[in-house]
């Protein structure tokens, strides 16, 4: 299978031991996780040949995200170095009607402090057929945007294909810029865009026509995606597919989930998932997306198996702690195929 390459930021996440509040907590379990890094494990775990770009500083906080990416068969010799600090985010973990909260501590942080010219892209995209983003990388900062630019513009001059996850972030978008400005002009590049309506909304200013899918069901909030899909394909003429991930959720701890992907012609609508007692939803929209490239690239032509088991991945995901989905693609076919009963494996 032909390569991946993925760019972006992996953070040290510190989390209370179990559903403990940030004040009962006296330790912090330690993960690693981003994004892109999180697309990356999903791709190594089914077989993909996967890189990961990113600039760590070379302490030994650095050093332990750089081993993390390496135990998961990510390709990491494209990565540089340089800077001060790793960026750290703190997370809460939810249950039932209590939410989850994230903190983040990652100013300055060495990805932050990056500049165009400090990648030599060409050289990273040598037998690449795939290049994926998201929208948290430009919004760490002008310089992150700035590289980011760098990326799409020679990927699509080689004639890579090139996805991203709108993934919008309010608490980074700080450094004094619109986010519509810098997302549409890198947006323009993507062949496959992966977003939510509020993603869709809030980068720009696109919403869905006539239905209110605050307050209406997974059919209505299905249809209501038809009509951003058509409205982002219209703004970015060079996308073949436009997806989202259909959350809808009852408690922190009870989720359902599904998927839709348009293609400009047929609306795919994935089975939709009741996760119950889930263990960390965390990089639920990151595994999807490294189900989908893989689903892609795997079922050429069949855009419903595609979606299946991007859906399915995900499902799987939140049942699993941490940032990154460690599945196989024997579990994720095992549950595409209705077998959602858990029972041991013997």
């Amino acid at each position: 299978m032909k390569k991946v390459v993925t760019f972006g930021e992996i953070m040290l996440r510190l989390s209370p031991p179990g559903f403990l509040r940030f004040s009962q907590s006296t330790s912090f379990d330690v993960v690693y996780g981003g994004g892109e890094s999180n697309v990356a494990v999903s791709l190594a775990n089914y077989g993909v040949p996967v890189d990961f770009v990113t600039r760590l500083p070379k302490n030994d906080i650095g050093q332990c995200a750089l081993m993390e990416m390496r135990k998961r068969n990510v390709g990491t010799e494209k990565i540089i170095f340089g800077g001060d600090r790793l960026g750290i985010y703190f997370l809460e973990t939810g249950a039932v009607s209590r939410g989850s909260k994230v903190v983040y501590d990652r100013a300055h942080s060495a990805i932050a402090e990056i500049k165009p010219g400090m990648i030599d892209w060409k050289e990273v995209f040598k037998d690449t057929h795939w290049f994926h983003w998201t929208g948290i990388t430009p919004a760490i900062s002008q310089g992150a945007a700035d590289v980011c630019l760098e990326a799409v513009k020679i990927a699509s001059e080689m004639g890579i294909t090139i996805s991203t996850d709108l993934n919008y972030r309010a608490k980074l978008w700080k450094y004094g810029v619109e986010p519509e400005t810098i997302m549409t002009e890198l947006t323009s590049y993507c062949d496959i865009i992966l977003g939510n309506e509020e993603d869709a909304e809030k980068h720009f200013g696109i919403k869905p026509n006539g239905l209110d899918i605050t307050t209406q069901g997974h059919d209505v909030k299905a249809a209501a995606f038809l009509s951003v899909c058509k409205q982002m394909m219209k703004k970015f003429p060079k996308a073949k597919k436009v997806i989202t991930t259909l959350r809808g959720s009852i408690s922190a701890s009870h989720n359902t989930w599904a998927g839709v992907l348009y293609d400009g012609k047929t609306m795919y609508e994935s089975p939709q998932y009741q996760i119950t007692g889930i263990v960390d939803r965390v990089g639920g929209g990151d595994s999807f997306m490294g189900g989908l490239i893989y689903g892609l690239l795997e079922y050429k032509g069949n855009d419903q198996n595609a979606l299946n088991f991007a859906v399915a991945a995900s499902c799987l995901k939140h049942t699993i702690k941490g940032d990154a989905n460690l599945v196989t693609i024997d579990e994720v076919q095992k549950l595409m195929g209705g077998d959602s009963s858990g029972r041991v494996a013997r």
